[in-house]
Parts: structure tokens; sequence; C-alpha cells
């Protein structure tokens, strides 16, 4: 008769073979199966992310983001995460590599306690999401496929209900504006602008000349005059805009607070929301909140966050970074469950290592593998 361990590690296997068998990049790869000394040994690396296209919001522009790679192996099987720092977040290659090697998961023999796990992983320091959400997707990839099923279907969510991304359109001029609409017309079923400048209105009049989709729009906290906000916000709903987010700085909670109580459109936060004690402060303040896994320090807090929003009656969105497809498909992993999705990162680099969701008729299409899904490319 199979040992426990031996058991979970047969199903495991055979789970992700089946996963792998699934991925269009080539015949399936079997694992490497070594004798497990019952450890989880985390290992990483750095991995520079490239833009396809020179990418712009209200503060800054960049062609890359910077990004550090995260497998965590246990008897065998292997679990994938990220980490990545875009320069607001004020983290990075050098904090996530000095965070991850201060962490010692070898004194964890059983991946199932998770909440020992990442407690532990907490409690190293105040800061560094992006290195605690590296972490925290690679052990839930680890024991969704030690258990063999999609973190989705652990959560009882229904994959069918996945809604629609939105794909981000940064500002930019004219010419190239309405070029990279044109390139998601027929593809996506909302797009996301980025807004905050004094070329708020030529960015949506020039969309409007190519399609008439619904627009949601991000300030990144550009907006400075709340009256002027609102009026902007006005004008915005009769070009067919359904939301706006974080329209200034997030400091300036109570104008906030008054935007939203006059707004025709629902308010998010993004910049003012971090992780879940965030939360009660913002009720009345916003009508939802933008969780990403990068701010939060993961999956396990992500959907801890859309559950407490959720009791107190605000909306959900989750986001992402720039990210290759590893953590944009956990981030999907609870996407059935919330009224907005922005997940298109991995569509804007020109160098993912991973297969894994996928945008179909313009809904997330959740892959229906263990884990977070994915699987790397050849």
């Amino acid at each position: 008769m199979q040992n426990r361990r031996d058991f979970l590690k047969t199903t495991a296997l055979a789970a992700a073979g089946v996963a792998v068998a699934g991925c269009k990049t080539g015949s399936p790869q079997p694992f490497n199966i070594v004798k497990g000394d019952g450890k989880l040994h985390l290992k990483f690396f750095p991995y520079e992310l490239k833009l396809a296209h020179v990418f712009t919001v209200a503060s800054y522009s960049r062609t890359t983001t910077p990004d550090v790679q995260v497998e965590l192996e246990w008897e065998g099987v292997t679990g994938y995460g990220e980490a990545s720092m875009p320069p607001y977040l004020g983290q990075s290659v050098e904090t996530v590599t000095a965070f991850l090697n201060k962490v010692d998961l070898s004194q964890f023999t059983d991946p199932f306690k998770m909440e020992d796990i990442l407690g532990y992983v907490d409690s190293l320091s105040e800061g560094d999401g992006a290195a605690k959400c590296a972490i925290d997707i690679a052990l839930h990839d680890l024991v969704g496929k030690l258990l063999g099923q999609p973190w989705y279907k652990l959560w009882g969510l229904d994959p069918a209900k996945a809604p629609s991304t939105t794909f981000t359109i940064g500002i930019d001029t004219p010419e190239v504006v309405k070029e990279k609409t044109l390139e998601a017309v027929g593809k996506f079923n909302i797009l996301k602008v980025k807004v905050g400048l004094d070329t708020d209105v030529q960015m949506i009049e020039t969309i409007r000349t190519v399609t008439d989709v619904p627009l949601a729009v991000d300030a990144n906290q550009g907006w400075k005059d709340r009256s002027k906000a609102l009026d902007e916000i006005f004008w915005l709903k009769e070009h067919g805009i359904v939301m706006v987010e974080q329209p200034m700085a997030k400091e300036r909670i109570d104008d906030i607070a008054w935007l939203t109580e006059r707004s025709p459109l629902p308010i998010f936060a993004d910049e003012s929301i971090q992780r879940m004690k965030d939360i009660p402060s913002l009720v009345g303040a916003y009508n939802g909140i933008n969780i990403k896994l990068m701010k939060c320090t993961g999956m396990r807090e992500g959907w801890r966050m859309a559950t407490m929003a959720r009791a107190l009656g605000m909306k959900v969105m989750v986001g992402c970074m720039t990210e290759t497809s590893c953590a944009v498909s956990a981030a999907a992993q609870f996407s059935p469950y919330v009224d907005f999705a922005d997940l298109d990162g991995n569509l804007l680099i020109a160098n993912d290592r991973f297969d894994g969701v996928k945008v179909v008729g313009g809904k997330l299409s959740l892959p229906d593998r263990p884990g977070i899904g994915v699987v790397p490319l050849a």
C-alpha cells in the first residue's frame, strides 16, 4: 500500500503530465524525479520583461519591467511563481533577491501547511509584497499540483463565469493610440485607457474614431481638482466609459469620497489599496477595490480581500502589473468571483516564459490544469 507522500507524488505527476501534454509548445516532458528529502526547496533568478510597446501612464514611461522568477520544489514536483516590480512599488531585483535569500523554507516538510508557511514568510518584513507574492504563487501552484486540481475549483468557482478582461491603451500620441486600438479591435470586449494628463479628451476621442466598445479609464492619481474631475466623469459616461480607477492622489481620501458620492460611474481604488487591512477605511470613499497580487502578497491574501470586499458591499476588480502568464494565471484563478478584470499584463510583453490563461472572444479562458495552470514554454 502506498503511503500518503508516495500517493500524492504519483497523483501530482500524473496530473502534471496531463497539463504538459495540453501545452502547444511541444511533446510532454516528464518531471525529473528526484529522491526527496521531504523539504521545500526555493530557487529564483532575475528575468527582465520586455514590453511590446512603450508603456506610459500619468507619472512615467518605460519599455521594460524588472522581474524575478521563482521555483518551489518538493519531492520532485515544482511550483512556479514570480515577482514583478514596476517603478512605483519601490521594489527592485536587489530587494526581492535580498528578501528571498532570507527565506528558509527547508524547515517545512509539509507543503499543505500553507498558513504556517505563508505566515512565516509574511513575518520576515513589513513590506516586500512582490517577493512574498512570488513564494505565495509558487506554493499555490505546488499544492494545486499535489491535489491535481486548479485553484478555481478548490475555491468552488465556475470558470465559465470568468469575465472579459480589459486591454490597456497607454497615454501616447493620437497616431500610436489609434494604432494600438486597431490592434485590439475584435479581440477584446472592453478596453482600459490611461488618462490623468491634459490629453484625456484627445485620448478618448481618438479611440472612438476606431471602436465603440465599452471603456474603463485609469487616472493613476492624475486628476488634481475634484470638481473638474466630476465634470470629466460625466463627459466620460456620455462616451461609453463604464468605470473609473484611482481618480486622485490616494492621500486625498475626502475629495475622493466627495467625488464617489456624486459620480455617475463606479470609482475603484488602486494605489489606495495594498492589503486586506486597508479595506475598511475605503468603505464609502470608493465603490470598489482593485486587487493586485504583487501588492497584497499573493493569492492567499487576494482571495481574502475579495471575500471581505464583497461582505462590505463593495465591488471587486482583479488587476496585474506587466507580468508573465505565471502571475497573470494565478490572479485569474479567482476572476470568476469579480466584477471587472484587468489581466492583460502577459499580453503586453514580448518574452513570456509560460503557457497559461488565454483570452478567447475577449473573455478570460482558464486552463484546466492543476495549480495555477501554467507550463513553461520550450
